[in-house]
This record gives structure tokens, sequence and C-alpha cells, in this order.
């Protein structure tokens, strides 16, 4: 009995299996309907089959309803077949019954996902349309379908040519259909845009100017697009110099600073120069001979200055500037003891809810990190430096999420010592500290130079002027540093004038400069994967990442160095 229900069990696989190759085997090939409606030459009979019943919801419904009242009807049978003499019979008629709902499921499925036959079965509603539009672009015709066009995105020119459920207005078309829809604009931009939008590579010819190109790209909302085209996205083994930028002084410039939008902003002597994502300058911000000791981007629109008092002015402080006018929109005031206060700003650091911390130094007790809001400009905050500790004199300032807690980091030389803190600005305490003052240095190279806090590990590092890599863990306070010599890349005498080497971490991958070279560190152990190098310029005195770009700012020529990583290949 139990061999009798094992061949019938292989006897329903087999007629399945076959089933489903030719659902009608009674049928020739060429009189299959299977076959029938792979043909080209196929036309569907919208007599028998109104319009109306051919909705993606009515078909759904349908064939939803089928195949959940056919697997009641086996499990109906799968429980009451002992009670049938005949099973295998049953259970082939059971099994056709099955096979024909599948059959009909591919087949829906078929009719609404092919390509192949989108053109015989039109009557089908899409929702990815095919409609052919024509362009007059300067006097030359374009023609092009509207899903390129949907490419473009709902806040481009091309965004309003679509309804709310991205069908194209065939008002539009119909209305346009014989000159095609008219744009003065150039036709040889236009071009190289709809080539974008067709493939998302961008070829530009040598007789068009970029600037002309992304001007035209401007005007259609397509700058975003290009951005993508001509670089991906950020990863620092896979970094390639792009262009360098010389500055119009020479001298050591103060700090670079990514933006959001693959631009940058350079900070030397008291002037500030901005540049957007193409390297194009905007007019300069002119504090009139006031040193700025840090700069920061608050949005993609702003960035806020931090700058040095001059004695007997009563200015310094910070102020927030429009980027691409360098007017001032607000100064952060410090009020101590509900009196206002001069004070000199130094690092900045800026956190997810609109705040912007700095270091701040004023000429009585004015000594701690203050806090402003973003939007009003208004201090709403101040952590007052503690005896025997440094705050107003930070040199690296960074806001960590996770923990809610600011890293506030003042190095040597600024200071004999150094003094490494996460202050806690709810419960006002310091919720994790280091200092190497009183721990016997014997040797220069164990100076900290720069430190960083890595979340994600549960750990600071810090790095000396040899490069060395150093770790402390976060979960214990004053503890030791352990120094890795693995990553050590300086061989023989050090450079006449050096600079301090910067840290960095993005995307997991951590970034250390050192003379005229930026590594790169990946992995649990942070092993050295790559080095980025530029001979002109001399030492890198900072650099910066953001906007999947990375900026090095070198000391010698006031020249920086844009690195990009390279777009995919477009298949």
């Amino acid at each position: 009995m139990k061999k009798r229900h094992v061949d019938v069990r292989k006897q329903i696989y087999i007629s399945f299996l076959s089933q489903l190759a030719f659902p009608f085997p009674n049928t020739p090939t060429h009189n299959n309907i299977f076959f029938q409606i792979l043909s080209p030459n196929f036309h569907f009979n919208s007599k028998l089959f109104p319009q109306n019943l051919l909705s993606s919801t009515f078909f759904s419904s349908f064939f939803f309803l089928i195949f959940c009242s056919h697997f009641l009807f086996l499990f109906l049978i799968h429980t009451t077949r002992q009670q049938f003499n005949n099973s295998l019979q049953l259970s082939r008629i059971s099994f056709s019954f099955f096979q024909t709902s599948i059959f009909f499921i591919f087949l829906y499925l078929l009719l609404l996902k092919s390509p192949i036959l989108l053109s015989p079965f039109s009557w089908l509603p899409m929702k990815i349309p095919k409609d052919r539009v024509v362009f007059n672009v300067g006097g030359r015709i374009f023609e092009t379908t509207s899903t390129t066009l949907a490419n473009a995105g709902r806040n481009s020119f091309f965004g309003a040519f679509f309804d709310d459920n991205w069908d194209f207005k065939q008002s539009i078309n119909d209305s346009n259909r014989n000159n095609g829809f008219f744009i003065d604009r150039n036709p040889d931009c236009f071009g190289v845009l709809l080539d974008l939008l067709r493939t998302g590579d961008l070829h530009i010819p040598s007789h068009i100017p970029e600037r002309l190109l992304h001007r035209e790209a401007s005007f259609y909302g397509l700058m975003d697009h290009v951005r993508t085209a001509k670089w991906g996205q950020f990863d620092g083994n896979r970094l390639r110099h792009s262009r360098s930028v010389t500055g119009r002084a020479p001298g050591d410039g103060t700090a670079i600073r990514a933006g959001p939008d693959g631009g940058c902003c350079v900070a030397h002597g008291s002037m500030v120069h901005v540049y957007d994502w193409m390297m194009e300058e905007h007019p300069s911000i002119n504090l009139d001979y006031q040193r700025i000791n840090d700069v920061g981007w608050v949005d993609s629109e702003n960035v806020v200055l931090s700058a040095c008092e001059r004695l007997g002015r009563g200015d310094g402080g910070m102020g927030l500037f429009n980027k691409s006018t360098g007017e001032l929109r607000y100064k952060f005031q410090v009020f101590h003891e509900n009196q206002l206060k001069s004070y000199t700003a130094g690092a900045l650091s800026t956190s997810s809810d609109y705040r912007i911390f700095s270091s701040c130094k004023g000429r009585s007790n004015e000594y701690g990190i203050g806090v402003w809001d973003q939007i009003t400009g208004k201090q709403i905050d101040f952590f007052y430096e503690s005896p025997g500790w440094s705050l107003g004199d930070a040199d690296k300032l960074q806001w960590l999420n996770g923990r809610n807690c600011l890293l506030v980091a003042t190095l040597f030389p600024r200071k004999d010592n150094c003094y490494i803190s996460l202050l806690d600005f709810r419960e006002k305490r310091m919720a994790w500290s280091w200092s190497d003052m009183g721990a016997p240095i014997t040797v220069d190279e164990k100076r900290v130079r720069d430190a960083i806090a890595m979340e994600d590990c549960n750990a600071v590092c810090v790095v000396n002027e040899y490069e060395d890599l150093g770790f402390m863990d976060l979960r214990t306070s004053g503890g030791s540093v352990r120094w890795s010599s693995r990553s050590r890349l300086m061989k023989g005498k050090m450079p006449d004038e050096p600079c301090y080497p910067k840290l960095a971490l993005h995307e997991g991958q951590l970034f250390s400069s050192m003379d005229d070279c930026i590594s790169v560190f990946c992995g649990p152990d942070w092993v050295l994967t790559s080095r980025l190098r530029r001979s002109y310029g001399g030492s890198i005195c900072d650099f910066s990442i953001g906007g999947d770009r990375l900026f090095a700012l070198h000391s010698e020529e006031n020249v920086f160095d844009v690195w990009e990583t390279p777009p995919p290949p477009v298949i």
C-alpha cells in the first residue's frame, strides 16, 4: 500500500512538470494558446473581454480567489483520500484543477510584466508610460519617451509633465505632437543631459564648456544627476585626485571644511574663500584683520566662523554667514552673569538637533564651551571650565549622537599637557576624561597631536607626530593609551617644518594626514590599506571629508587638492 502511494506521487509530479511546460498537451504546438500569445501577430478580442474587466484589481482578486479555493480543495482531498477507491484518478483530477490555476496566474504575470508583450497588449493598464515625446530645443528636434523623462525626478523641469500617479499628461503631448514641445535653450547641452537620463552616463563633448552644461543642468533641475555621474559613492581606498585649486596668497592656511553638497570653504588669515561643488569661488568673507580660528558648515547655504578677539575693540566671537553672498546673518553672543561679554571663539562643532558648540575664552571667567541655537542664534547653555582642566583652549570638538555628549580635546603644543573629555550637558558633568598630566613622558613621540571618538568601537583614537595610532577605551575613564606602531609610515628624518597630523573618521574608514600624504586604515584592527599623496604644495596642514569628496589643504602654497571616487562603470 505504501509503495502504491509513492508511485502515485511520482506520476502526479511528472504530470505537473509536463503540464507546466505544455499546459494543453493534446493541442499541437502551433495551436497552443501559450505560443499564440507569444506571437507578435496576436490580437486580443476586446468584444469577448471588455476593458473594464481587465483591470489589475479584477485580475488579482479573481486569481487570488481561484488559488485559495484550489488549495482548500486539495486540502479536503488530502484529508479524505482514504475514503475514495481510486486515489490515483482523484489525484489527477485535483492536480489538473491546480495546475490550470497556476497557468492562469503565470499568464497574468507574464502579460503585466514582460516587455515583449507590451506592444500587443496595449490595452493593459501600465504604471510605466511608454509614450513618445517630441521636443524642439532651440530649433533642433529631439524624440524620447516619457519613461526617460521620469528619470529626472519630481523636482526637475520634466516633473511637471506627469500627474500625481506618474502618468504622462497626454494633453501636453497631443498639443505638441507635430512641432514638438518648444524649449528656448541650448540644444547641444540638452542632448547631453537627455543622454544622461537615458543611460546614467555623462559624456561632455569637447566643444561644450563644462560651465555651460552645469548652467543648463541647473535650469532643468538635473544638478544632482550630473554630480552623481561625475563621481561615485565615497570610498577612501578608491579615491583619485581630481584637481588642485591654488589660493590667492601663499602661507599657512587655518582650516578647510567640506560642504554637504560637494563644495568647500578655506580659512586663510582673516578671510574665508567659499567654493561650490564646481569649484567656482563665491564672494569671500572678510573679517577685517580678525584671525579666523575655525570654520564650519551649518547647512548647504550657511557657514559659521570663529575668530579671535582684538583688545580694545570688543569684537571676536562667532558669526553666521551666507555662503553665496558672504553677508553676516547674525553674531553669537556670550552672556556671563547677565552681562554681555567679548570672547575669543575656537574650535567648532554642530549637532543634529540644530545646536552649535564652540570653545570660548574670555577676559575674566568665561572659559568653557558655549552652546547656541542654530536657528535663532541665541545662547542656550555654557559649560564652564573646571579648575585644573582645559576647555576654552580646545583644539577639537566632536558631537557624539549615540552618547549625546561632546568630545573636547586640548592638545600639545597649545598646552603643555593634553586634555580629552566627554561633556554631558544634561547633567553638567564630565562623562569621561583622560590627561597625560603627571604621566612620565620620556620620548616626544608619545605626545598626542589629534584625537577622534569612535562610537562604534567605544574608543577614542589618538595620533602622535610619527603617525602612530593609539586607542583609549571609553568604558574606562583615565586609562592609558594603547599605542600601535603598525601604522608607522615615516622613515628616516622628519621634514624641517612638518604639519601636525590630523584624524578623520568616515563611513567606517579612518584617515590620518602626515607630511604630504593621507593614510587610510580599515578593518577591526585598523590596518593601513592605501595612501593619498600629492607632491605639490608641501605638507598637509588640514583635510576634510564631505559631499563624497576629500579636500586636503597644503601649507606652503596654500593650495588644496580635491579627491573623488570614480563613478561605477555603466554596463
